[in-house]
């Protein structure tokens, strides 16, 4: 049921069946599997205080630190925010094989540890250990979220001479977001148009994601043609980033023009969701959350805190609303972001100084980013949020991605 519920995506209900066995007659013994199901849903809620239980008591249990138990120990620290616990678990590994490696790889990827990334990366291939599929696409993430175009390129170009692995389409999406967030659209653009395999929306959506960022319509329009020749689900999400792509160009014209396909083809768009533990319980928040418990006093509190954070020169950045509204409805639409009010209840309900870890499903917004460093620096708190793609730590006005996501 653990294994299952993992599987499927419900990573609270896994933990919950987890807890039974602590409270079951006869005891159940844990075993590896267990515990590596428990710590992957750990990792994707971002439980730390309940991931870090879990490693407290392996020795208890009887556990040996298997290669299959310290890999999901370093990927659970390394997502729920901790790549200096990450580090410690990996250090203390005598002699770690392909998995702890590309484990590590991959969670300095997500912190925007690029150049740690390679490091590590290299360091793997002085003891001689070869890379896998994984172990790449984990160092190209870390290239693409650093900037390094450079190094990228290199890895990319030479991982079938030099380690006999053809790239995958998981492999073109990487080096297309790589050179897209760098700005080398056009290059982008003639990568995927000369791929050996037919690219799918994820390779796609992240040039078009780039053209949104650096404002390319031109671009985007002839990226929303050849998508336009996939099927329906694969479509998904790709008019949104295009209609976004207008908004923050103010064409409402063309946003209604985009919205209207999006309507009669049935689209629709994920729901922002926000996930924070606090004291061991997991809080799950949606945009504009109605159901919380607590969510009167919650928005109370929130507004209470964007208007702390404007006296340090915090402005609703309303650019990207894609809907034609007055100004006041857009700083309130922004303003109820599920990362925001996640955060507003981790600061009502955790003693000053404490950190504060929130995932969310979807990318952060460029409101959010800058709401999140004013109110680190009004409140003197360390705030981490892992998104879709990485994590931000937020910390006196700044952040770790240095405006790079």
């Amino acid at each position: 049921m653990i294994s299952g519920s993992v599987g499927c995506g419900r990573y609270a209900k896994a933990l919950a069946y987890f807890c039974k066995l602590g409270k079951s007659e006869p005891k159940v013994k844990l075993n590896e599997a267990i515990i590596v199901c428990a710590l992957s849903a750990c990792a994707h809620l971002g439980a730390l205080d309940q991931g870090s239980w879990i490693h407290g008591n392996i020795d208890n249990n009887g556990i040996l630190e298997t290669s299959n138990v310290r890999t999901a120990l370093i990927d659970m620290y390394a997502k729920c925010g901790r790549i200096d616990c990450a580090n410690r678990v990996f250090d203390n590994i005598s002699k770690p094989d392909v998995h702890n490696f590309t484990s590590m790889i991959s969670g300095l990827s997500i912190h925007g540890l690029g150049r740690h990334a390679i490091c590590m990366f290299n360091r793997m291939l002085v003891d001689k250990i070869k890379p896998n599929e994984v172990t790449v696409l984990g160092v190209l993430n870390g290239c693409s979220h650093s900037g390094l175009v450079k190094q990228g390129l290199s890895i990319f170009y030479n991982m079938e001479s030099s380690w006999g692995i053809v790239p995958k389409i998981e492999h073109y999406g990487c080096f297309v977001d790589l050179l897209g967030r760098a700005g080398y659209l056009a290059k982008a653009f003639g990568v995927v148009k000369s791929m050996p395999i037919d690219p799918d929306i994820v390779v796609w959506r992240a040039l078009l994601s780039a053209c949104r960022v650096h404002r390319n319509t031109y671009l985007g329009e002839r990226i929303i043609n050849h998508i336009g020749q996939l099927d329906s689900q694969s479509r998904r999400g790709a008019e949104i980033l295009l209609s976004n792509l207008y908004a923050s160009l103010g064409k409402w014209d063309n946003v209604s023009l985009v919205r209207q396909v999006m309507s009669k083809q049935k689209h629709q768009s994920d729901i922002g969701c926000s996930w924070i533990e606090v004291n061991g319980v997991v809080h799950e928040f949606r945009v504009a959350d109605q159901l919380h418990p607590e969510i009167i006093e919650i928005r109370n509190k929130l507004s209470e805190i964007l208007k702390r954070a404007g006296l340090v020169g915090y402005a609703a950045n309303i650019t990207h609303v894609s809907f034609d509204l007055s100004d006041e409805e857009k700083e309130q639409a922004v303003a109820w972001h599920s990362e925001k009010l996640a955060i507003a209840f981790g600061l009502m309900s955790t003693s000053p100084k404490t950190s504060i870890r929130v995932v969310k499903n979807l990318r952060t917004c460029e409101d959010c980013h800058s709401a999140l460093k004013a109110i680190a620096k009004v409140y003197d708190r360390e705030i981490i949020v892992r998104d879709r793609s990485r994590f931000h730590t937020f910390r006196d006005g700044k952040c770790s991605c240095n405006n790079y996501w």
